[in-house]
């Protein structure tokens, strides 16, 4: 495994800083073409009720990013995630951003020129007013009427947002679930306080197919990341742990690397957008590196798992 940022570093002219007046958590790009710059959500990390969301821009002729204070609003605790609608050009809101937020409730937000406007709040518990918090969630972006969200309550909670209502509720782990991602249309995986990483198929809601469990009893997996470029591929963290876990859909409980440069926890992970053998990865040690996974691209002789859940997940396979 290769880590270029190991290497080599940027160079300061090829980066940008914002510096927030607080302190930073979720974060989210927007892939609308509609405004000249690209647009960045953050979200505070305050330890109070009232915290915030601004979307500033970031403008890459000049690398500099640029605050609008009528682009930033309340939210009810910090954000524990931020996401903008996956594909725009589909989305009927033509004129605006979509922007989903999690935290006490599933939040989705209006985005314009120069205002920002609250659509719903949506929340899962069927029999009360307030929500289990919600730990994350990930918008579909082969159906993007759906949304996934996890929550510290077991479950995980498959939303229909043009209707805003639930399509399906699972008990999806025996502990707290700390992360979704979608695969497929009818397809996501999660991660949980129980230490596994389970995938289910809306087709068939009773059954969830375990890929990888912690190799210490109890350690929580903190984080999923699915590659959108090869569905064979994810990976996951570990709580306290310095390693990231790339796992093989095709051989269960067997990662196909586990990479460790980090000197202190890794606290997230992100698969590049438009590469499959390339993954982010940012942790304690104040790092952000980027890895080349040659294995990824070259690992073809796995043998399939007899599992009939794994069989139709294949079929969905390219």
């Amino acid at each position: 495994m290769e880590n270029s940022t190991q290497e080599s570093h940027l160079r300061p002219d090829n980066s940008v800083t914002y510096d927030s007046p607080y302190s930073l958590y979720a974060m989210a790009f927007s892939s609308s073409t509609r405004t000249p710059h690209q647009r960045i959500a953050l979200g505070s990390f305050i330890e109070e009720y009232n915290n915030r969301v601004d979307v500033v821009s970031l403008d890459e002729e000049t690398l500099s990013i640029k605050a609008n204070p009528s682009l930033s609003f309340e939210h009810p605790y910090p954000a524990t995630k931020l996401m903008f609608h996956p594909n725009p050009a589909a989305s009927h809101r033509k004129s605006s951003d979509l922007l989903a937020s999690s935290g006490d409730y599933l939040r989705l937000w209006e985005v314009r020129d120069n205002s920002i406007e609250p659509l719903s709040v949506l929340n899962n518990s069927k029999t009360s007013e307030f929500c289990a918090p919600l730990t994350s969630f990930d918008w579909n972006e082969v159906d993007t009427r759906r949304i996934g969200t996890s929550s510290i309550d077991t479950t995980c909670t498959i939303w229909d947002i043009e209707r805003g209502v639930v399509e399906t509720q699972l008990i999806a782990h025996d502990k707290e679930v700390y992360d979704i991602a979608w695969g497929e249309a009818g397809i996501f995986a999660s991660v949980s306080a129980d230490g596994s990483v389970r995938i289910f198929d809306l087709r068939d809601k009773e059954h969830s197919t375990i890929i990888y469990e912690s190799p210490q009893p109890d350690t929580p997996l903190l984080r999923l990341a699915w590659n959108k470029q090869d569905l064979r591929y994810m990976a996951t963290i570990l709580m306290d742990s310095n390693k990231i876990v790339i796992l093989d859909i095709r051989s269960p409980t067997m990662p196909v690397a586990e990479l460790e440069r980090h000197r202190a926890s890794v606290n997230a992970i992100a698969w590049a957008p438009q590469s499959p053998r390339h993954i982010c990865s940012a942790g304690d040690d104040t790092q952000a590196l980027i890895w080349d996974l040659p294995t990824v691209a070259a690992s073809k002789s796995l043998r399939f798992p007899n599992d009939n859940m794994m069989r139709k997940l294949f079929n969905l396979l390219p």
